[in-house]
């Protein structure tokens, strides 16, 4: 089952980019929770970095794994998800939404483990339904798997996660031969709400004009995400735009350092380091990111088994939403719905299952070369 000797394959190039990812949130983080200049480990550096401990134990662990194993966990994995996404309704609410069980000075958010059950639920499911997944019985069962965690997390209510989940389907479903009048209707489904929500924030769209008719099927606060006049959405840019070229130097921000900016350590990470590091900074964690997606992906082309592909692609995918709605979000481009930034947010739930995410990827990798 776990094999010391497979870790010798692990691509390091993964491990370089997720050290240079670890160290810019740390810096970032520092900066936005700490008041004294040069103070470097804050209370929630410390908490970060526990995290980040923990989670490279996750990652060796599931490194050393055969992935093929987790198919008899699947299932199990997958009641217990649903069992605590109804649990969370049942517990006091965080902030006034149901998305913690909130153990001691820990928060867990059930969520952020979801995604990746899933994307492991439907990779079994389609692997094992092989050539018979193109009939509309296995579409419909795939899509059951995905829409009981999607609507139970959309109730939480926590839009972001759940919307993460439309993306992972469309690739899994792509790979994994469901018929493609399917995958043309939800990606039309995708396409139409991808293009009203851009109106809004082109401006084409009057956001205050439509609230009557619009607030008939949505609730005020629903419909209020897609305002793109709101203090957050202002905030991000303005610090993203005061970062100018260069940036305002490690610890040296003005607007976010004044807590002007909202979830400056968490889901603002990316305005807080852009005025920070500036517009160079901001390309070099995109080449970060990029490098990370592409090795990602090119596990999926090498992965020896149709199981390791769907697997592999799906996480790919997981990985590469997570990044492109969180920096659509702080760019203006896209509603703000809690989406934390892959491995620099501050957070033990996003960190741990990233990093078991990845874990699992690197099975699948090193795995490439038994028989």
């Amino acid at each position: 089952m776990w094999n010391l000797k497979t870790i010798k394959w692990i691509d390091y190039r993964l491990v370089v980019l997720l050290m240079a990812l670890m160290t810019i949130s740390l810096l970032v983080i520092s900066s936005a929770t700490s008041e004294e200049i040069d103070c470097l480990f804050t209370p929630y550096v410390k908490k970060q970095l526990q995290f980040f401990g923990l989670g490279w134990i996750l990652f060796f662990f599931f490194s050393g794994m055969d992935y093929q194993k987790l198919r008899e966990w699947t299932w199990i994995l997958y009641s217990v998800m649903i069992v605590l996404l109804i649990g969370l309704f049942f517990v006091p609410s965080i902030q006034n939404v149901h998305r913690w069980y909130r153990l001691g000075s820990f928060a867990f958010q059930p969520s952020e483990y979801a995604k990746l059950i899933v994307v492991l639920a439907v990779s079994w499911f389609l692997d094992r339904k092989g050539e018979r997944a193109g009939n509309w019985t296995s579409a419909f069962q795939a899509m059951f798997i995905i829409f009981l965690p999607f609507v139970l997390i959309l109730k939480q209510p926590d839009l972001g996660t759940a919307l993460v989940l439309f993306p992972v389907a469309l690739i899994l479903f792509y790979f994994g031969g469901i018929r493609k009048s399917v995958i043309l209707f939800l990606s039309g489904l995708a396409f139409v709400g991808s293009v009203i929500i851009s109106l809004f924030f082109l401006g084409v769209l009057d956001h205050d004009a439509l609230r009557p008719v619009a607030t008939k099927v949505l609730k005020d606060y629903q419909y209020e995400r897609l305002n793109p006049e709101t203090y957050h959405q202002k905030a991000a840019q303005t610090a993203i735009a005061l970062g100018g070229m260069t940036g305002a130097g490690w610890q040296k921000s003005e607007f976010t350092k004044r807590q002007w900016l909202p979830a400056a350590h968490t889901d603002s990470i990316f305005p807080a380091f852009a005025e920070e590091f500036g517009t160079l900074g901001a390309i070099f964690l995109l080449g970060i990111f990029f490098g990370l997606i592409y090795v990602s992906f090119q596990v999926t082309v090498m992965a020896k088994d149709r199981f390791g592909r769907l697997l592999a692609a799906g996480i790919s995918i997981y990985l590469a939403m997570h990044i492109v709605v969180n920096l659509g979000m702080m760019s203006g481009f896209l509603p703000i719905t809690g989406v934390p930034l892959v491995m620099l947010s501050y957070g033990g739930s996003s960190i741990l299952s990233t990093m078991t995410a990845l874990g699992i990827l690197q099975s699948i990798y090193s795995r490439r070369f038994t028989f």
